[in-house]
């Protein structure tokens, strides 16, 4: 059978931070019809997508998933596995913002089957914390953390954000040094990225803040990796560094290019080559599901080339080009021609070959962009 995976939307949110693009709503409105409309959205698709898969990733996302009750995520959770085949040793991603759970809380989390956290701190100064509006301080970050650690997840990621203005290389230092002596598995990382419509791209426009150059954007970066995989994590994507055998089943779906239903408000999906995407307003959303039993708002449908830009993008960014896969794919040609140019990239020191997989070093995942630029 096929792997794949499944993907929830939860667009509440208690507060939208400066920098955040994501679909999300400040308000408890419609939290009991959403749920319904969320059941009748699983049901419409699981009809079509469920036959000959094995759906081995739940990930609830938003918003802020961990503001809702464990049964209502546990509802979530018996509607998925009553209309797909989810395999026994499913991994149930939760996403979770310090300040919005307790030990109690957690506890109940993992009792109705979640077994992967995600907890977004971003950062541990509390003069960065500030400037990106989260709700947590630095103690309640470490102590969910550990709280999570004594309620039985034993795969604990936590987010942190690099390149804040202002931020010196010794900042961000501090922010890895406290990560890895947390109890975790897993560390995202990403660079602050400016997103167009957020209160960040306004501030930055109105000229109240002041990015960072790209220099110091990079040195941060490879400081990044050098600190983590110095500390045993290893990098598997250009922003995910996991402690061996950790690496996010879910996010590989997504980097391998395997098929993938996403339910809810603003949700994704990707299946037999077509890509479709729902309304991002929770009334249209409801109102859709009501009229139709889906809330499709628009689709494309993949060609052979943007396939294979799309597969090439995707598995640089993460473990390599499978050589094997790839030629079964797609044949040999555009290896072919393209044969200089990695023989250049190897050259460089940008790109390694090993055992039939084309793979970015630690300087290659530095100028990852150019280098798919020059590929694609």
């Amino acid at each position: 059978m096929e792997d794949a995976a499944l993907y929830i939307h939860i667009p509440f949110c208690d507060h939208k931070c400066i920098y955040c693009d994501f679909y999300s709503i400040i308000t408890s409105d419609n939290v009991s019809a959403f749920l319904v409309s969320l059941k009748k959205e699983i049901n419409f698709y699981s009809q079509k997508y469920s036959k000959g898969r094995n759906f081995t990733s739940i990930f609830f996302g938003g918003g802020t998933p961990s503001l809702m009750q464990p049964d209502y995520i546990d509802q979530i959770i018996h509607c998925l596995k009553n209309n797909f085949a989810v395999s026994e040793d499913v991994e149930i991603t939760l996403e979770t913002n310090p300040g919005t759970v307790n030990r109690k809380k957690l506890e109940s989390f993992r009792q109705i089957g979640i077994n992967r956290i995600s907890i977004g701190v971003q950062s541990f100064h509390e003069d960065e914390l500030k400037f990106l509006t989260r709700i947590h301080d630095k103690q309640t970050a470490v102590q969910t953390v550990y709280d999570a650690k004594e309620s039985g997840f034993n795969n604990i990621n936590i987010d942190l954000i690099f390149n804040l203005p202002k931020q010196t290389k010794d900042m961000w230092k501090q922010n890895l040094e406290t990560a890895v002596t947390l109890p975790l598995q897993h560390i995202s990382a990403y660079s602050l990225i400016l997103e167009r419509g957020t209160i960040l791209n306004k501030m930055v426009i109105d000229g109240k803040i002041k990015l960072q150059d790209d220099d110091h954007d990079a040195d941060l970066y490879e400081m990044t990796i050098d600190y983590l995989t110095s500390s045993g994590f290893m990098q598997y994507e250009v922003s995910n560094f996991a402690l061996p055998g950790f690496e996010c089943r879910h996010n590989n779906a997504y980097w391998r290019y395997k098929n993938y239903l996403g339910f809810g408000p603003s949700a994704h999906s990707f299946f037999n080559k077509k890509r479709w995407w729902n309304f991002s307003s929770l009334k249209h959303y409801i109102n859709a599901i009501e009229e139709n039993n889906n809330a499709e708002a628009n689709h494309e449908v993949i060609t052979g080339e943007q396939k294979l830009d799309e597969y090439v993008m995707l598995a640089l960014r993460s473990k390599g080009i499978d050589v094997k896969e790839f030629q079964k794919k797609f044949g040999e040609g555009w290896l072919v021609k393209n044969k200089n140019i990695f023989q250049n990239l190897v050259d460089e020191k940008y790109v390694k070959l090993e055992d039939d997989y084309i793979e970015l070093t630690k300087k290659g995942y530095a100028i990852c962009d150019e280098i798919l630029a020059k590929l694609l």
